[in-house]
Parts: C-alpha cells; structure tokens; sequence
C-alpha cells in the first residue's frame, strides 16, 4: 500500500511539474512575440573596436517611432521613461543622428530599430569614404582624399561601418514585422507622453551581446590564453578562400625530383574582387559594389577558353592567363594580402597542389576589373603611363569603338597615384614598379557596402530564357534585350576586355563575330542575386546536388563560417574554364584535375579543370611577433557571439515595478515572520496529534 502511494505522489509530482511548466511556455508566449531581423555585430582591427554589443542579458528599450527628426530631438531632450528604442526608417539613418544616439548612452538609448520604410531613401552608404584608406599604395590624400568628393571613392560614405556603438542595431526587413511593431508602439505608446512613466509601455529587447573588446592584439591574446586552458574563444581573424584558375593547364617543371620555379612560364594575371560587407550579419549581396566586376570577370574567362588556339600554337606557348578572385577585399585586402605574401615566400599555389610555384617574375602584367558603377564611364587607371598601359588602352578603345560590334563605348585613361581602392594595390604597396592595369568606373554607387546594394540597383530583371549559356553569342543576337539592361553591359565590357586579352596573347587582331553570351550574364546575376537554386550552378555541380534557394553570402566570415561563395565560384571557374573529356567515365572522374559536372544538359560529364583555393587570411596571423599596430597587414577580426534574438512585450511602469517590489519584500518579512512563530511554538502547535496521525505519518 505504502509503495503504491508513493508511486501515486510520484506521478503526481510530475505531471504537476509538465503542466507547470507548459503553462509557463504558454505565458511566455503570450508575453513575448519574437521579432524577426539581422543584427549589428562587432569587428576588431589592430587600433579599435567596431560595431555593436547588446548588454550580456540583453538591451530593452520602449520602442518610439522616428518620421522626422523632430522625433529624434523629443527623445534625446525631453524623454519621459528612458531608456528607448527609436525606430529609424533609412532616410533618418545618418551619421549626424546615429552619433547622437551614441552620445546620448545607453541610459537614455538602449536599442536601434532600423526599419525596411525606403520611400524617402536617396543614399545609403556607411562605408568610408576612401576605404582601405590605410592598406593600400599609400594613405595620403594623393590615393584618395576624403575631404574632397570629387577625389574620393565614396562620396556618399558615412564611415558608420567603422564606429563603435555602445547599444545594439538591428534591422528588420519584413514589413510585416515593421507594421507589428508600429502597432504597438501606437497602441500603448504613441498618447500622453507626460505619463509614459505611470503605465506599461510596448518594449523591445535584443539579445546580441559580443564577447571581444578592444582591438585584435587584446581579444586574440586573451583567447589564446583562454584556449591554453580549454575555453572558449573570443574573436576569430577574418578568413576565406581565394579561387583562381588558369586559362591553359599547366605543366610542371621538375629538377633533381623537385619542383622549381619555371622561369620561362610567364601569366597575365587577371583578378577581381569576390567578397563584399555591410553592417548586418548575412545581410548584403554587393550587387554594384563588386558583383558586376567579378561578372565581367567571369564572362572574360570564358570567352578566352572559347576564342583562343590551343596554348601550342600562341606565338609564346608558356605563356597562360591567371584569374583570380580576391576574397576579404573589402577588411584591408585580407586576400591580395596573403597573395602577395604567399608569392613572396614562393608558396603560390599551396604545396597540396603539387604544381610548380609562381613568383613575381612570372607576371607579366596585371589587369584588375574593379568597381562598375557606370559601365559608360570606364577609366584605365595605372600608376605610371607605361607602354604597357597605353598599348592596352589603345587597344581597348579600337574594340570599344568599333563600328563592326557596335559597343559604343569610350574607354578613358588616369595614369597617376589616385588610384581606386582594389586589389592591385597589394601588389603595388609591395613595388610600385609592378605593371597593374586597374579597370574601374567613376562612383555612382549610393549604396556601396549596404544592405541596399541589390537587385534594385543594378535594375536587374531575370531575362530566364532558357537557352545554352555555355555557347557564345553572334554580334546581332539578342536584339530583344535592352542595350541598356545590366545583362548587355556585362557582355559588351566583358567581349572588350576579352578582345583586347585575346590579341595580346596571339600578337593578332580579333576579327570574329562571337561575343559574351548575355545569356551567360542573366544566369550569373540570377544566381548570385536571386537563388542559388539557378541552371548555371546545376551545370557546375555534381548531378543531383541540392541547391539552396537562397543566393550565397559573400561576406568572407571566420574558419567554420558560411564559405558559400567561394565554393560555387570554385566549381564554376572549374566548369566554365575546363576541357570536356568524353572517354573519361565518371568512375575514374574522381581526382584533381579530373571533375565530373552535371553540364548544361545535366546529363553528368567529366573534364580536365585547373581551378583551386588559395588561402585567404592575412599574414598578420602567421607571421610571428608581429606587431598589430604597424599597418603593414589587414588585421580584422570578429568577435564571437551566442545569440541573435528581437522579441516585444509590454514593460511594466516604474510604478508598477517598484510596488511589485515592494509588495514581494512584504510578503517576504511576513514569511520569515510565520515561520520563525511557527518554528518557535511548535511544540504547542504539534503536542496533541491524534494517533491516527501519528500512525499514519510515522
């Protein structure tokens, strides 16, 4: 009897303790409503900290709307139940409003909203406006000068992406969610504001907390401190891949069984920039900023594999073409860096490659396709007028100018030291001897690293056509799409610069009809700015492959982060610079140089590829003792973080609070009270149990 009772009170402990707790999940949720959106984080270099922190439990701010800024100066004059949590349409999102925020401390503002309400907004840039002042050729005013819009990179730069808040930024994109919080704040907020101090107010709390503080040197000494013991970490250097690939396969030069430099191996190296950055984690796709260069980047490559002879018959038969995408460009050329450096130390390619090095007298030349805002105002930049640089320009202009492909297009030349923030200037930081070619257009970009740097801006419709991307297009194809459409001015830039490369390597002049397929454009912008889920990334993949929805993340992230992009862009120099081998059945299409492609057709082929990684992580990270503050390398880091997480509820008033409080002491007193009285007479209380009792409880 006495187990079966026990048995009872067991069972009946625990399902008191599940309905317990489901009505305190129920509670909860009633209390709280999550609030989707992208945080803020933080970013550390060798000087500063940079970013946002929430407070280690979580910032809570009652929210309060800003339309005008007659808005943001009741808040920061007269506000009745600090601290609050402004929400900031993009048009009020400026440096002078966000630097008052911050003065004004986490006391008074606690929280950021910015909101997705773009109707008003003309510009959007918290970019520098010179980035990678302080990495490149040199940091004066000659490479870029701030101070002077017509002179800088950036005219529309707020520099926010380089502050420090002291409060968490969170956007939210869902105009769904925007109008949830508008309604609250309404509901309980937006009325007598004499007495927002007297009753429950609509709050919101964020949860973003970062646990690096400082700089680089200070987080990256305290986590391998930390990591010596078996802790956590609290930053990680900012780190990806670069991709390159070769035009023609190389073949290896071996002495002694060793491989060596081949000296008479000479490359036109040909680059881009892969990467992008914005404020918000996972947000940002860099569609102007970098995209359309690295999309004329890859339609070059392409349309050299088709148009060239095979690398035999050229007047010099080691002579190749090396394409590069530089990842980390946008955190003081992480990738270029290390580039640079690894070539240096004749350590390009990696020694896993098992291909001969690379070293500076092996290049040629370099032409770097950088930022294409407006693609009808191109420049040819080179530090020096070399005759390099004005056979390249002389040639790209006989294209561009062509009345038999009809490009109409006016390549201009800026032979001097103001030169655009690009990768080139890794190489030229190292000797300014070096023969870089930058191509780059005027800025027109407002949005340059922003979350707003999309599909909008560079007026992309997806044309879907389904026709065979991989065939090159007739001059007169295409007559259906607008010349002034994103798809046409990738193939005509890309066409130019392939013509120009294409007479370079073969001493002749281009007289074909073929030229960059737009078709080609139209897949890769869709790709990268739509769906990953896209034909030209089947056609790289192995067939069958699962492919997200979603277009890959081209931030260059940390070790164990997102390296999305960097691997579709593997496998797509790899498929779009490769040579079919139909012989070659899949089973022993398994090992470099040999992979096997689903192909247009998605029927699986296998082909001879030359692409592979190279690391991108600076040099500041290997090299040792290395002084943090020297400038010499990128020295980025990003701090660690738990949880990204938004939810509303309604906060209580400080009346409310503190008679809670009070009433809680009370009852506490009157407790302790009870049972100290009851613990002191409980030998009166308890002499006269009745033996029934007794029996029972004994």
């Amino acid at each position: 009897m006495e187990n079966r009772l026990n048995a009872a009170a067991i069972w009946l402990l625990i399902l008191l303790h599940g309905a317990f707790v489901a009505l305190g999940e129920r509670t909860r949720d009633k209390m709280y409503e999550p609030i989707g959106g992208a945080s803020c984080f933080r970013r550390l270099n060798g000087t500063h900290q940079t970013g946002c922190s929430s407070t280690y439990s979580g910032s809570v701010g009652v929210l309060h709307l800003i339309n005008v800024e007659a808005d943001l100066e009741f808040l920061l004059t007269s506000a009745p139940s600090p601290p609050y949590a402004p929400m900031i349409p993009p048009h009020l999102f400026t440096r002078s409003n966000l630097m008052r925020l911050k003065e004004a401390g986490p006391k008074n503002i606690s929280v950021v909203l910015l909101i997705n309400k773009t109707t008003q907004m003309k510009q959007f840039s918290h970019e520098l406006n010179c980035p990678n002042q302080y990495s490149g050729l040199n940091s004066s005013s000659e490479t870029c000068d701030a101070s002077n819009s017509a002179k800088n990179w950036n005219p529309w730069g707020t520099g926010l992406l380089h502050e420090d808040f002291p409060f968490p930024i969170y956007y939210i994109a869902d105009l769904d969610q925007v109008d949830k919080l508008e309604k609250c704040f309404h509901k309980f907020n937006n009325y007598n504001y004499e007495t927002h101090a007297l009753r429950s107010l609509c709050a919101v709390e964020v949860k973003a907390f970062m646990s690096a503080a400082v700089n680089t040197e200070v987080c990256m000494r305290r986590t391998n401190f930390i990591n010596n013991l078996g802790g956590s970490k609290y930053c990680d250097p900012l780190e990806g891949r670069n991709v390159y690939a070769t035009l023609y396969p190389r073949k290896p030069a071996v002495e002694d069984g060793l491989e060596t430099v081949h000296t008479n191996e000479k490359f036109i190296l040909v680059s881009c920039r892969l990467d992008t950055a914005s404020m918000f984690d996972g947000v940002g796709l860099g569609a102007m900023d970098s995209l359309l260069g690295f999309a004329v980047f890859t339609q070059v490559a392409y349309l050299l594999r088709q148009l060239l002879p095979a690398q035999s018959s050229l007047p010099d038969p080691l002579r190749n073409v090396l394409f590069v995408t530089f990842n980390g460009e946008s955190y003081d050329y992480i990738g270029s860096q290390r580039f640079v450096y690894d070539m240096e130390h004749l350590d390009f390619p990696p020694k896993s490659v098992e291909s001969p090095p690379i070293a500076f007298d092996n290049i040629e030349f370099m032409l770097d396709i950088g930022t294409l805002d407006d693609i009808a105002n191109i420049k040819l930049h080179a530090l020096t007028g070399t005759p390099r640089a004005k056979q390249i320009l002389e040639q790209l202009n006989h294209y561009a100018k062509s009345p038999r492909y009809g490009f109409n297009l006016d390549i201009q030349s800026e032979m001097s030291a103001h030169l655009p923030p690009t990768s080139a200037q890794s190489f030229l930081r190292r000797d300014r001897n070096f023969s870089a070619l930058i191509l780059n257009a005027r800025p027109t970009n407002k949005y340059y690293h922003s979350i707003y740097d999309d599909i909008d801006n560079v007026d992309f419709n997806y044309a879907n056509t389904s026709k065979d991307f991989t065939q090159l297009a007739e001059v007169n194809d295409f007559k259906n799409l607008r010349a002034d459409s994103v798809q046409m001015k990738v193939r005509n830039v890309s066409s130019i610069l392939a013509m120009t490369l294409y007479q370079t390597l073969t001493g002749k002049e281009y007289t074909g009809t073929k030229v960059a397929n737009p078709v080609l454009a139209d897949e890769f912008l869709y790709c990268f700015l739509q769906s990953a889920d896209c034909p030209l990334f089947k056609a790289s993949s192995y067939p069958g492959s699962q492919l997200t929805n979603l277009p890959p993340m081209r931030y260059i992230s940390v070790l164990g982060g997102s390296q999305e992009s960097s691997g579709y862009t593997y496998r797509l120099l790899g498929y779009l610079l490769s040579q079919p081998q139909p012989d070659i059945p899949e089973e022993n299409c398994t090992n470099l140089p040999l992979h096997f492609f689903a192909g247009f057709n998605n029927i699986g082929e296998c082909r001879l590829t030359t692409q592979n990684y190279s690391h991108a992580l600076s040099p500041a990270f290997i090299v040792d003792g290395y002084d943090w503050s020297s400038g010499q390398y990128s020295t980025w880091t990003e701090s660690t973080w738990s949880l990204f997480s938004a939810r509303i509820f309604l906060r209580p008033s400080n009346v409310h609070q503190i008679t809670t409080l009070s009433v809680g002491i009370v009852v506490l007193i009157i407790s302790f009270c009870l049972v100290y009285i009851i613990s002191s007479r409980s030998e009166v209380l308890f002499e006269d149990l009745p033996a029934s009792n007794a029996a029972l409880f004994g």
